[in-house]
């Protein structure tokens, strides 16, 4: 017979990576960072690139793609990600604006 296991559940602030216990600053660097990953990504997903195809066209090595497809963000600054996105034909387009106030 199974016994019930206390669960706590606890609400999201709706950012992983301040939930996960980086710093705000930390935190907005790899939320852009994953953004970009994921534009990539689907880049080569819909242009049906082979990873070595993906290198070429993104001007990296084969090894460079294979850690952008597993997701490996550590191993990519901004501006890399930034040059990717231009290599790969696509517009990063940046926004800066006041923060909108939470209301309590």
């Amino acid at each position: 017979m199974k016994t019930p296991i206390d669960t706590t559940i606890t609400m999201g602030s709706g950012d992983v990576f301040t939930d996960l216990g980086f710093s705000p600053s930390e935190s907005r660097n790899l939320r852009l960072r994953a953004q970009m990953m994921t534009a990539l990504r689907k880049f080569i997903e819909k242009e049906g690139l082979t990873q070595a195809d993906a290198a070429k066209r993104l001007k990296v090595s084969q090894p460079r793609t294979s850690d952008l497809t597993r997701g490996k963000i550590s191993r990519f600054s901004l501006d890399t990600l930034v040059n990717m996105l231009g290599d790969a034909g696509l517009e990063v387009d940046l926004r800066i604006k006041q923060p909108s106030r939470r209301v309590a």
